[in-house]
This record gives structure tokens, sequence and C-alpha cells, in this order.
């Protein structure tokens, strides 16, 4: 049986320092965890989910800030503190005084995202959560280098003729054009089907 959802989020996710600004606007169920939110901000990103990644917000009821992921030994080697991500609600912590929160993937590239919580709206009878409603150019591609390798990437893939032109062709799989994005094109997948195929086992 499916559990009735009676109100939605609406979040727009901008990467930053991406110039111009490469951004997605989603509407998810107001039950989502924290894990349930990034498998949505990856998709509608067009990420892959090939890294560990981390929520930065205030908590309302502290006052402070705290870190939102999945559970790894290294934080513990670092006495970090870092909650579940499929615990905590996004309910808990977002509202209209708190509409901030910081996403980082890949802590090698380190793709910082800012996430902004627009609104609650009440949710449509017949319609699927989440969805992707609107947003702005293509997705770095995976292991690029962060944003600076990214840069680096467009510059290159700007002239046929520089010498790594054919490489980063082949590297990518095919053309790339970083102004392209479809937001009905976007697939959204079951975020416990993701957390099996992730750690299941672990």
């Amino acid at each position: 049986m499916v559990k009735k959802i009676n109100e939605v989020y609406q979040f727009k996710i901008s990467l930053n320092n991406s110039q111009p600004l490469i951004w997605r606007r989603i509407v998810v169920p107001s039950n989502y965890s924290f894990w349930d939110l990034h498998v949505a901000i990856q998709d509608s990103m067009g990420w892959i989910d090939y890294h560990l990644h981390m929520f930065e917000i205030n908590n309302p009821a502290t006052n402070e800030k705290v870190e939102i992921g999945v559970h790894d030994e290294e934080w513990e080697a670092y006495d970090r503190i870092v909650l579940p991500d499929y615990k905590e609600k996004i309910s808990k912590y977002f509202n209209e005084n708190n509409r901030n929160a910081r996403y980082e993937y890949d802590f090698g590239d380190s793709w910082i995202h800012t996430i902004k919580f627009e609104k609650v709206l009440p949710a449509t009878i017949g319609e699927k959560y989440p969805k992707c409603i609107d947003g702005k150019r293509a997705c770095p591609p995976e292991d690029c280098g962060g944003m600076g390798g990214y840069y680096d990437l467009l510059e290159i893939l700007s002239d046929p003729k520089n010498e790594e032109y054919d490489e980063m062709i082949e590297w990518l799989g095919g053309e790339f054009d970083p102004e392209y994005f479809d937001p009905k094109a976007v697939s959204f997948d079951d975020p416990k089907k993701r957390w099996k195929q992730n750690f299941e086992g672990i």
C-alpha cells in the first residue's frame, strides 16, 4: 500500500562556483529522509552516485550545524559526528526560517551544492514525486577534477584542434553539450533500491 502524501517540498539545487549557474528545481515528498533527498539530487543533477556525500545544515532545535551522511569509518577516526541520512527527516530541519543547506558530493572533486528550500506545496492527486520541474545546463562529467577541471575540459572541447581534444572526446564517450538540460528527461530511482544497490552487505 502506497502511503498518501499530503505535502511536498520544493528545492532549488545550485552547483557552487558554476558560471553560468548549473541548477535544478525539484519537488519531493515532505516525509523524505536526507538519503531520499540525496538520491533525488543525484538523479536530477545527473551524477552517478559513485562517491561519498555529506549534508551540512543548521539544526533548528539546537541552532548548531550538523553533518548528515552515510556511515564511514573515516568519520570515527577524525572524531566527527555524522548523523545517518536514512534516519534524519528533511521536515525536521527545513522550514521558512531554515532554508539553506550545503551538500557536497565526491570529496576528491568536491562538488559543493547549495540547497535552498523554497516552499511547501500541497501534493497533487495522481502526480508522481519526486519530480524535476526546471533547471539549466548539463551536469559536469564524473571525475573531471572539480570545477577547475571542468572548465579546463570545456576549454579543450571548444577547440577541435587542441591536442587533447580527441582524448577528451574518447574519455567522455562522445560529444558533450554543457548547455543542454531537459527536466522532462530526468528519471528518478527508488531510494530503497539505491540503498540496496550501494550498501547491501555492509
